[in-house]
């Protein structure tokens, strides 16, 4: 997990300051330093000095820091964590940041964004090109759904069948987890429960429990399957388990879909048990160890059947625009409820562990480029924010001055630029330690 997680981020990092490198590079700016990583104690630029590795090309040194996050160039002339008002007190030469036409500097500090989003663009366009779009037909879902504790507390039921979504009949099931619906005003789903029509609302605070541990997904298919693969030395290797095997009952309870098989496993937690299943149309009876938190170790495959739609190339560039700008749309509604109190902030926001988590425990291509593609399209909005010390910051003081015609003191800019990092350093404690802390209570 946290492999993927470094190796997505450092991708991420180095394209977004090659954005600025490149812009400042094309005005004639120079560029005294291009690093992936600090190498100092961020954000202490005069603090424990080194690099792993570094290198002088021209006038710039290129390089790789030893505090694993984020990364900078050091673009002569600009006031950021790396250079105060006092180091830019001498008049400004031609080849410096503070020299340079307002919109000159205006793409400069742009650079960034705009390389994550061709960088999110990219990745998603070539998923899309690549892989196609899998998809559960919502037709497939005939035995229903089964909800966890909160799609309980909504008004699920086992076997509920969902048949609308706002009132509108659908056609994959993925739908029913769309942003468009979670964070939607007034949402609801309609199921049929044994022939009846019954409405369920999405309540008001749905957002925050949805984040809640093991909240999501909220209902799930009642999907049939089959044993997939199966983990070498688990209790399910040990007992004989065989992929293509179908698991009927655990300990005498029947196991036709796989949340029942998770109820039963939990159920006995800890025990030997035995296993009925069916193997090339014969019974068998196993004897397999649950460990304590109520695995056997095996990859379920659901006989439920997907569909993949394919794309050429050239229909996969608007498809993959629309998947990546669909980041930053559900990041704006996301800010929205909880601007208007319907959720948290502290819930709302993640760290490094929750990203790596995301990436999860085995390394899997597709998925992979998928979260870097989401990242790198949330790096471009937090990016954005007009926050001073972030790209949004100063974009907001070089539109003041375009608007203007004049900017602000350098003295200002400095008094902004630590506001700034006190803001994100607050932000950044809180999601490294506090929260974290949170957790264990």
């Amino acid at each position: 997990m946290a492999g993927q997680m470094l190796l997505g981020l450092s991708i991420l990092v180095g394209l977004h300051e090659f954005g600025h490198f490149a812009a400042a590079k094309y005005f004639k700016i120079r560029v005294d330093k291009f690093y992936i990583f600090f190498d100092f104690l961020f954000p202490m630029p005069g603090v424990m000095n080194f690099a792993l590795f570094k290198k002088k090309i021209g006038e710039t040194e290129y390089g790789l820091g030893w505090f694993p996050l984020g990364g900078y160039v050091a673009i002569h002339g600009m006031i950021d964590e790396t250079q105060d008002a006092e180091s830019l007190s001498a008049e400004p030469q031609p080849n410096e940041f503070r020299a340079k036409p307002a919109w000159q500097r205006l793409i400069v500090m742009l650079g960034g964004i705009i390389m994550n989003v061709i960088t999110g663009i990219l990745i998603f366009t070539a998923l899309t090109a690549n892989y196609g779009e899998s998809y559960l037909p919502a037709s497939e879902v005939r035995y229903g759904v089964v909800p966890n504790k909160l799609g309980e507390e909504m008004g699920f039921r086992t076997g509920d069948k969902i048949v609308k979504i706002n009132g509108r009949p659908f056609t994959e099931f993925d739908q029913v987890y769309s942003p468009d619906v979670m964070l939607g005003n007034n949402s609801y789903y309609t199921v049929d429960r044994n022939g009846q029509l019954l409405d369920i609302a999405i309540p008001k605070n749905f957002m925050d429990r949805l984040s809640d541990k093991d909240q999501t997904p909220f209902v799930l298919p009642l999907n049939p399957f089959v044993v997939g693969q199966v983990v070498s030395g688990s209790g399910a290797a040990k007992g004989g388990l065989l992929p293509n095997d179908r698991i009927l009952t655990v300990a005498g309870k029947t196991t036709q879909f796989f949340p029942e098989l998770q109820e039963a496993l939990k159920a006995n937690a800890g025990k030997t048990v035995p296993v009925q299943v069916t193997r090339a149309g014969q019974p068998v009876t196993l004897q397999i160890a649950v460990d304590e938190e109520g695995h056997i170790g095996f990859m379920p495959k659901s006989l439920l059947k997907e569909a993949t739609r394919t794309y050429g190339l050239a229909a996969s560039l608007p498809v993959g625009t629309k998947k990546a700008f669909g980041v930053i749309t559900t990041q704006m509604k996301a800010f929205g409820k909880i601007f208007s109190g319907n959720a948290s902030f502290s819930k709302s926001i993640g760290g490094p562990v929750e990203i790596a988590q995301q990436y999860g425990g085995q390394w899997e291509w597709e998925r992979f480029w998928t979260l870097t593609g989401m990242l790198s399209m949330v790096l471009a909005f937090m990016n954005l924010l007009p926050i001073p010390a972030l790209d949004g910051g100063h974009v907001v003081f070089l539109l003041y001055e375009m608007i203007a015609g004049r900017k602000p003191s350098d003295t200002f800019m400095e008094n902004a630029q630590k506001v700034g990092m006190v803001m994100i350093l607050g932000l950044m404690a809180y999601v490294l330690i506090i929260k974290q802390v949170l957790k264990l209570f």
